[in-house]
């Protein structure tokens, strides 16, 4: 599936392109129906909201789910994502945030770029993000805010913040191995961007918030201003995003990089499958 010339050039100008129900209701509830199986598995990669219990995030699930494998090379998703970075591309991260009803957390105002460049050694940003939608989005339930155009900005360089972290956190072996990377997932993001620059940003270019039935798919550059507030709403908003990055745009070595299941090292293109293989 290609993005139309008018598409790109959105995409281009704004930092998104929007592609209302671009999944049907079949695929989305073939994802839906792993989710109950996915939260449960627990493991490294699922990250837990402040409150110790209601799931935040869960990474690297496309490593483990045969679904969310595929949906990974699924040609509504892949086929754009080479059209706008002009290359073959890898998974460079897989994520689901959940943003429950009632008590999902902010993501407060950030670039994603700047995490991928001082944590994981990315040289460009010359990879962007492909958000499927697997609850309605809408207004209530904490929709992602863009502030569009911003991407042409470029990286805005912030001092990292010093988050303070859960008291359980040794300094040895792997609990020190988490606390070295968990700030970059929680509602206490290690590079926010600072009021100053948001407003100067929002002054000049606005906030836009892209909503949609279940089954749209969005997608945004690695350097675009975005977040999103609360959930009060009784409505969850649950979403999956791959991270594609360009095979021209490997990472170099850092001293202590972040682990596979969030940051994948297996620079090898995807392959796109079959439409019809998604449910097979």
């Amino acid at each position: 599936m290609r993005l139309s010339n008018q598409q790109c050039a959105a995409y281009r100008e704004k930092g998104f392109v929007l592609l209302p129900e671009c999944f049907s209701l079949e695929e989305v509830e073939l994802m839906r129906s792993q989710l109950d199986l996915v939260f449960s598995e627990g493991g490294p990669g699922l990250v837990i909201e402040k409150d110790g219990t209601v799931i935040r995030s869960v990474y690297g699930s496309h490593r483990t789910n045969k679904v969310f494998g595929q949906l990974v090379r699924h040609p509504k998703v892949l086929e754009p994502a080479v059209q706008l970075l002009k290359s073959d591309v890898y998974v460079y991260q897989f994520k689901i945030n959940a943003k429950r009803a009632f008590v999902g957390d902010v993501w407060e105002w950030h670039q994603d770029f700047i995490f991928w460049r001082n944590e994981d050694g990315l040289r460009s940003p010359r990879i962007l993000s492909v958000a499927i939608f697997l609850d309605e989005v809408t207004e209530f339930n904490g929709p992602m805010l863009l502030i569009p155009g911003s991407h042409k900005e470029g990286m805005i360089d912030v001092t990292a913040r010093d988050t303070e972290l859960a008291d359980h956190y040794q300094e040895d072996g792997e609990d020190l191995d988490r606390r070295n990377w968990i700030s970059n997932l929680t509602a206490d993001l290690k590079y926010s961007l600072v009021r100053d620059d948001i407003a100067r940003l929002v002054r000049r270019y606005g906030i836009e918030a892209p909503k949609g039935p279940a089954g749209s798919v969005l997608f945004f550059d690695g350097n675009i201003a975005h977040a999103s507030s609360n959930n009060i709403s009784p409505f969850d908003r649950v979403v999956s995003l791959v991270t594609f990055n360009s095979i021209e745009n490997l990472p170099v070595e850092v001293e202590n990089p972040r682990p596979e299941f969030l940051v994948s090292r297996d620079f090898s293109p995807v392959i796109p499958i079959q439409e019809g293989a998604f449910f097979s």
